[in-house]
């Protein structure tokens, strides 16, 4: 689908169930309808903000550079603002770049500290089993 289609917030309101879902963010519009199932936290949370401008959603929640991946194959068009349209909420940069610690990898990292403890436990438990079993 081309990206040079503009469409209305009134036209983008009318997407709002669960097998016809867009959502704005950063001024672009996305069909999200064939990611509601697959969504990690689950599908209401793409419903609560279906037909609206998702952008300080989608960005509180600090998404990762596979989400917003997966965000621009959605992409079918751009926001068109007319007179008495809600104010666009993209004041945050649509940079991928985030401030911090990179915590996505805490979970992964989390694992390897317990596997080697465990390893570390079992090496100590053969060596004082082994000693005892000599004297």
């Amino acid at each position: 689908m081309s990206s040079e289609k503009e469409l209305t917030f009134s036209e983008v309101s009318e997407h709002t169930s669960k097998k016809d879902v867009y959502i704005v963010v950063h001024d672009k519009v996305y069909d999200a309808s064939s990611f509601v199932d697959e969504h990690p936290g689950g599908e209401e949370v793409l419903l609560d903000v279906g037909g609206q401008d998702a952008t300080e959603a989608f960005e509180d929640v600090g998404h990762s550079d596979e989400a917003r991946e997966i965000l621009d194959g959605l992409l079918i068009g751009k926001l068109k603002r007319e007179d008495g349209a809600p104010a666009s909420s993209s004041a945050k940069p649509t940079s991928t770049s985030t401030k911090g610690p990179d915590t996505a990898g805490l979970g992964v990292g989390l694992y390897a500290l317990v596997l080697v403890g465990a390893l570390l436990a079992f090496g100590a438990y053969r060596y004082l089993l082994a000693n005892n079993e000599t004297k």
